[in-house]
Parts: C-alpha cells; structure tokens; sequence
C-alpha cells in the first residue's frame, strides 16, 4: 500500500480560530500521492521491486515526518493536552463512516508498525505455514485471527483493544482531528469520540483497506489458502472481499501522527 508523498509543500497548519475555542485542528495541506509508472525496458527485478512499493498502502506517511508543536488543547474536563510527535502508527478503526463518536473501540487495533512491507503474500501462505507461521518480519501467524490488506497481503494482527489516550488522527486527505478513546466502563465497552465534528470517513486513509478473517464455525477452518488472489486489489474504499469458511470484519484505517501527553 505505498503512495509516495510529495515533499514540495506539504505541511500542517494550525487554525488559530479553532485554537481560540480551546481545540486543535490540523489540516493536511495538499498531500500529494504518486505512483511511477514504469516504461520501456524494465528488469523483472525492477518491476517487482516497484510492485511491492505499491502494495505497501500503509507505508503511505512514513515519509511524514512533522513536528507536533507542544500546542495546548483542553479537555471537556479542563485538563490540558500537549501532542507530541510519534514514529506514525496505524489504527484498525470500526464504526459508521459518518459518525463522530460511538462505542466499541474495545475492538479497535494498533500497529505501531506499518503491517504492509512486513506482511506475506497470499501465493506465499505455505512457505509461511512451513516456517511454523512465523514471517519473516518475525510476527507469529494465528490461523483462527487473521487479517488481509488490499493487495493481498497478509499482515500481523494489530495491538488490541487501543489504549485509552488521545490520538492525533488523519486519512492524508483534508482533516486532522484529535481522537479520543476512552477507558472500559463496567461493561467493559470503551467510548470514541472525534473533535470538531470530523467523521470517522474523514480521517479513514481510503487507499488502504483492511479486514479481519475468523471462523465461521466452532473448529471450521478459515484459511488463506482460501482466498481468490483475483479478487486483489481492492479499490480505494471499497470492500475487502470474502474468504471461504471465514466470518469476514472489514476495519478502517487511521493514520497515527501525534499522541497525547496530559500535563
């Protein structure tokens, strides 16, 4: 999954008119995302070597690189927030698109690491079940709990349920908005909610897509070797498609640029 970012003038702005009502917002100024297309005589190697740099979607925002200004933003609560800058991670996100807040996000993940360049193709699914379902990125495969991007690939299980905190979110389109997840109530539900009114397809990074596979059944199989590998690659916000014999969860992704730290 891996648009490369234009480095001429992108950057990220703070609003000063949402600063005075005690928020943040950022905004994202014109990312530009560009694939080269390769032409004429071209090795083999070369092209694959451009394919795999495609498919890495979430690799998108390694290449941005911001400075999170230690800007305040108050809490509900009155509590000041301070955003610091963060290696970018990813967060498996479920929802309406069009909502602002919701519950559920005891089922929300976390890469801290882009899962797109460490995961495994599909046509390589047995060279991983030989290796003990160990890849060669060293995260464990579990055959019960696994997930796919949209080329294909199968990656490590995000981290979850995503901590409590506040999270500094964006799809590198138009907005950035602080997300906040809150800690497990009795029920052990956990809240989320987006400033400012941004919705959770605001801050979904479209080109990258993502679904969790499961058994369908008590003990049946669910099994990537399962997977029709011409239904990759997904189009950008579309559906993850259907695996035989597995109960299928398609999950947005968040782009991760700032975290926050309570004075």
């Amino acid at each position: 999954m891996a648009d490369l970012i234009k480095d001429d003038g992108d950057r990220i702005v703070v609003d000063p008119a949402r600063k005075e009502r005690g928020a943040m917002i950022l905004i994202l100024g014109s990312i530009g995302m560009r694939t080269h297309v390769l032409q004429g005589n071209v090795s083999a190697r070369t092209r694959s070597t451009q394919r795999l740099i495609r498919h890495a979607c979430l690799a998108t925002v390694l290449l941005v690189t911001i400075t999170v200004v230690a800007q305040a933003v108050h809490a509900a609560g009155g509590s000041q927030t301070k955003f610091k800058r963060i290696s970018t991670q990813y967060i498996a996100a479920l929802g309406n698109p069009g909502a602002t807040s919701g519950s559920g996000a005891q089922l929300w993940g976390l890469w801290p690491l882009d899962p797109g360049p460490r995961g495994v193709k599909l046509n390589r699914y047995q060279s991983l079940k030989n290796s003990g379902g160990v890849a060669p990125a060293r995260w464990k495969f579990d055959e019960t709990d696994w997930w796919l991007e949209e080329h294909g690939l199968i990656m490590e299980q995000p981290t979850i349920p995503l901590p409590p905190g506040k999270y500094l979110v964006t799809g590198a389109r138009k907005v950035t908005a602080v997300l906040t997840i809150h800690p497990a109530d009795s029920h052990g539900d956990r809240r989320w909610e987006l400033d400012q009114g941004a919705t959770l397809y605001d801050v979904t990074h479209l080109a990258c897509r993502s679904a969790r596979y499961t058994p369908a059944t008590v003990g049946g199989s669910c099994s990537p070797a399962n997977a029709k590998q011409t239904a990759f690659p997904v189009a950008p916000g579309g559906t993850m498609p259907p695996v035989e014999g597995c109960t299928k969860r398609d999950y947005a992704v968040l782009i991760v640029i700032g975290m926050g730290v309570e004075d």
